[in-house]
């Protein structure tokens, strides 16, 4: 089940909200296939899966106004959202050329690209922790922005930020950052890589739900997403800064007070579309105990339901997987190592189907692939949640 968000101050509110319903029906329920459309629909109705707390804003850059907005004011804790304005931090005062040291280029782009942690913790002891937040919080004029609040100077990942302050960053960036901090930015963006440092697949939410062009920089942190999924699990936790790397709480920090720190949390940005046509901030929290695949779908569904201008759906039909450690390969059969594994049950694009090798799962057995364009890869159909072994849906990869 899902509930229809009640959007505020969005063009259209009053006849959307009547297309609820109908939209609802577009949304997938566990394990069932729902078609994907060649481009976005306008308008759209948000659609937030039952349990998770969401913030969103979506900016079209070319009409220069919010085509989305739900409770786009309300902070969140950051995760690594929050290394956008520590690398624009480190880059503010490198101008007219600002060039990047090789040291610091080595650490940035991991940052940018695959949500390196090592990387911020070094940025944020080295530059003065919390007054990196307060710096950029002036000099981008955000008013949801705040330090991690007391207690928790060292943890940047507990800075509070809200979707229209995400927007606002990447306004900043496209907008009025000197050319080579802009192409510095998103460019590393535009490469995000689909395993992060910490082994978790970062490619949901905007860089599932579309089409390249897009450009993204994820989130993640909660203590029941104990392990990766793209290699061996990574034990540091994801918001955790050097022993000793603290500084002094912003006084009257109520933005980062209110913050919840404990539920887990997902959140993806970036921009849609040619020339980075429209702006996506979709901030979540989800129940206690939510596992990663879970919120890595819901997060996907939500996107999946905003109007985003300029964005391209992906061809497929999306199903639901169960089991764990499901594998990913190169071609359907378990001859060749896994490319990598999906996270626990998440809901994958299939594009095409071929037979291949049988696979035995007591008491079932499956000789027919699905072919995940979003991987590159194929996975056993008997890992799909469908009640047969070929997909009555999905047609057969070609020269199968």
């Amino acid at each position: 089940m899902h509930r229809t968000a009640r959007l505020r101050g969005t063009a259209g509110h009053v006849w959307r909200t009547l297309l609820a319903s109908a939209a609802a029906l577009l949304i997938l329920t566990s394990g069932a296939a729902t078609p994907a459309t060649a481009a976005v629909q306008a308008p759209s109705a948000i659609q937030i899966p039952d349990g998770v707390t969401a913030g969103v804003a979506v900016f079209d850059r070319q009409a220069g106004t919010f085509t989305e907005e739900f409770d786009s004011d309300v902070p969140f804790r950051s995760a690594s959202v929050v290394k956008l304005l520590l690398t624009l931090d480190f880059l503010w005062n490198r101008g007219p050329s600002y060039s990047i040291p090789a040291a610091d280029r080595a650490r940035l782009e991991p940052m940018l690209r695959s949500s390196n942690d090592d990387a911020a913790n070094y940025y944020w002891s080295t530059y003065g922790g919390s007054a990196i937040i307060t710096r950029m919080v002036r000099e981008l004029s955000l008013t949801d922005t705040a330090p991690p609040p007391a207690g928790y100077e060292g943890y940047w990942g507990y800075t509070a930020l809200s979707a229209r302050d995400t927007v606002k960053i990447y306004r900043y960036i496209l907008d009025t950052a000197p050319a080579p901090v802009r192409e510095f930015v998103m460019g590393n963006l535009r490469q995000s890589t689909r395993c992060a440092s910490d082994k978790f697949d970062q490619h949901f939410g905007i860089a599932g739900a579309f089409d390249r062009p897009w450009a993204v920089k994820q989130g993640w942190a909660g203590s029941s997403y104990p392990k990766g999924t793209c290699g061996p699990p990574d034990t540091a936790a994801a918001t955790r800064a050097p022993t000793g790397a603290r500084t002094t709480a912003a006084p009257e920090n109520r933005a980062a007070d209110a913050v919840n720190l404990t539920r887990p949390a997902l959140h993806t940005t970036g921009t849609v579309g040619a020339g980075d046509r429209t702006i996506v901030a979709v901030l979540t929290l989800h129940p206690d105990g939510t596992s990663y695949g879970k919120a890595y779908t819901d997060i996907g569904r939500l996107t999946r339901s905003l109007n985003v201008p300029g964005g391209v759906r992906p061809t497929g039909k999306w199903y639901g997987t169960w089991s764990e450690h499901v594998n990913v390969r190169r071609d359907p059969s378990t001859a060749n190592p896994p490319m990598t594994q999906l996270p626990a049950g998440v809901e994958v694009l299939v594009s095409c189907q071929k037979q291949g090798q049988t696979v035995s799962v007591p008491p079932y057995t499956n000789d027919w692939w699905a072919y995940l364009p979003q991987y590159g890869g194929y996975i056993s159909n008997i890992y799909i949640s469908s009640p047969d072994n070929r997909l009555p849906d999905v047609p057969d990869c070609a020269g199968s």
